[in-house]
């Protein structure tokens, strides 16, 4: 097992650092005790001494465990009493040893004399109660950070699949042979107002990193583009609906999140459709979510525990996996049959708000 696999495994890394701390507690109370004159016994004391506080320790680490969500004040109250009862109880202990083994059986006069010394063993145990929480901390920043990592390697392999499938030869000949076509019948004006929004989509999906959120107000923006282009194509058989919040315009989502959803829509509800259809989107508050549904009213499709059975397609496959690098497991895509027909795709991420 490399150093690599050892540091992930938590529970591993924990017993083996546990160890070796006790470990060099002994190992530093026997150096120290060369400085005197102590018979050799002594080196027994100070094994038995470390290897009770290795014992008493370890429930600590089950107790903030349980006790890791709680709010900060609770988690330190709880912290220094359970320091305090372990070092009282860690200090009996050690006087026990020290007692029986090296002073042959002494017994103080009153048993409170047991616990003499506490505040020195309720030190240890509270230094070795901030060094657990310290690790702790430092391996969730690690996590954190493995995630951002991953979220942006996951949203850069999102962009080029994103050129790959939005921008792709198909998608540019239907909006350049609408044009050649608009351009043919002279009318330019149109023509000029196509090639600019096609300008005006590209540009967008281009220059916006997938890694950064945007406004939904700039997200709607950007599929207005889109569908605009659409639009010419189709005419009047692609109708586009939008039922958008106030209190959600300026909410974060991600960049181009809408997109591969309404092309979905089109080509499978529209596109096969001769009297076209109509694509609805949706977006709403709901307590610390926000609320997105992307429906048409096409003609259905096979669906089964919320999967699609084209969802082999590169669309919803790419925008579960930038949900679940940005956010985790604090997301849902659920993909249902629309009623009265067509489908409907609804997500749910948390609601944040851009500080501008």
């Amino acid at each position: 097992m490399n150093w690599k696999e050892l540091l992930e495994n938590r529970n591993r890394l924990f017993w083996i650092a546990h160890s070796v701390g006790w470990f060099g507690f002994a190992l530093v109370h026997y150096l120290g005790s060369l400085l005197h004159d102590l018979r050799d016994i002594f080196v027994v004391i100070i094994f038995l001494n470390a290897y009770a506080g290795w014992l008493f320790t370890v429930p600590l680490r089950y107790i903030y465990r349980r006790v890791w969500n709680l709010a900060p004040i609770k988690i330190a109250l709880v912290v220094v009493f359970a320091s305090y009862f372990t070092g009282v109880l860690w200090q009996v202990v050690k006087n026990i040893n020290y007692w029986e083994i090296y002073k042959h059986g002494y017994q103080p006069d009153f048993w409170l004399m047991y616990t003499q010394s506490s505040v020195w063993s309720f030190y240890i145990i509270l230094s070795w109660s901030g060094l657990y929480f310290g690790t702790k901390y430092y391996q969730m920043l690690q996590i954190e950070k493995q995630l951002v990592l991953k979220a942006n390697t996951v949203a850069h392999q999102a962009q080029l699949k994103m050129l790959r499938y939005q921008l792709n030869p198909h998608f540019l000949f239907n909006t350049l042979n609408a044009i050649s076509t608009l351009i043919l019948l002279k009318e330019n004006v149109t023509a000029n107002s196509m090639v600019t929004k096609l300008s005006e989509f590209l540009r967008y999906s281009l220059d916006k990193d997938p890694m950064k959120k945007v406004t939904l107000n700039s997200e709607i923006q950007a599929l207005e583009l889109y569908l605009a282009i659409e639009k010419v194509r189709f005419e009047d058989r692609l109708q586009v609906h939008f039922n958008i919040s106030v209190n959600c315009q300026k909410a974060l989502v991600p960049s181009m999140i809408l997109q591969p959803l309404a092309e979905n829509a089109i080509k499978h509800a529209i596109a096969t459709q001769e009297r076209g259809g109509a694509i609805t989107i949706s977006v709403n508050h709901f307590a610390n979510d926000l609320m997105i549904e992307v429906a048409d009213d096409g003609p259905g499709a096979d669906i089964v525990d919320g999967n699609l059975y084209r969802e082999s397609g590169v669309g919803l496959v790419n925008t579960r996996e930038r949900l679940q690098a940005l956010y985790k497991d604090n997301y849902s895509l659920v993909v249902a049959n629309n009623t009265p027909s067509g489908v409907k795709v609804n997500i749910r991420m948390p609601f944040e708000l851009t500080s501008e």
